[in-house]
């Protein structure tokens, strides 16, 4: 297969940095917030990171654009809330404009003031830290409240699609020795062949 390649010093070919990325798989959340009179904002994201365990820390990103951007901004605190496959009708519907995202989409208030998605996989509850300029993304460094988890597949990202997780097969164990005598055995009937 071949490489494709671009020199960054010589191009700005946003669309080859988008597919590139793209080649790395990521989980996706609907990440929320609500002002200070009370407006609910959600968008989709795949940014979202996993910074420190102690203290507590996870990150994400926004564009400078993005409409919402004031809200979380002023917000102070944010949640995130990641996706199961069952999920996938709301990765499209937070990513496109409504008046209202949250109108039909069941949802809680967390103990910290953001939404909370029902049926996530997982949801982080946050107090903004830190806001860091970025280019043309602004990166949101929270330090988590409150985290919850239960089972599900995790809505995947990858190469421009929605996907779920396939799990491969398993290696066997270096001390399986099953494995290492049908191995054995396998290199001992070449032998007897090539005699």
């Amino acid at each position: 297969m071949s490489e494709h390649v671009i020199d960054f010093r010589s191009s700005d070919d946003h669309g080859h940095f988008r597919r590139a990325l793209g080649r790395f798989a990521t989980g996706v959340t609907i990440v929320t917030t609500r002002t200070a009179d009370g407006k609910l904002e959600g968008l989709t994201a795949n940014s979202f990171s996993s910074v420190s365990l102690d203290p507590p820390l996870v990150l994400w990103s926004l564009r400078r654009q993005a409409p919402s951007l004031a809200s979380f901004t002023a917000s102070g605190c944010f949640a995130v809330n990641v996706l199961g496959t069952h999920q996938k009708h709301l990765c499209r519907h937070f990513a496109t404009p409504h008046p209202d995202k949250f109108d039909r989409v069941p949802h809680g208030i967390g103990d910290h003031g953001s939404p909370l998605i029902e049926g996530a996989i997982a949801r982080f509850e946050c107090r903004t830290e830190q806001v860091i300029e970025a280019g043309d993304h602004l990166i949101f460094l929270g330090r988590v409240l409150r985290a919850a988890h239960r089972d599900g597949e995790p809505l995947i990202y990858a190469t421009g699609a929605l996907c779920g997780p396939a799990l491969l097969p398993a290696d066997p164990p270096a001390n399986d020795t099953s494995a290492q005598e049908i191995v054995a055995k396998e290199i001992a009937a070449n032998r007897e062949r090539a005699s």
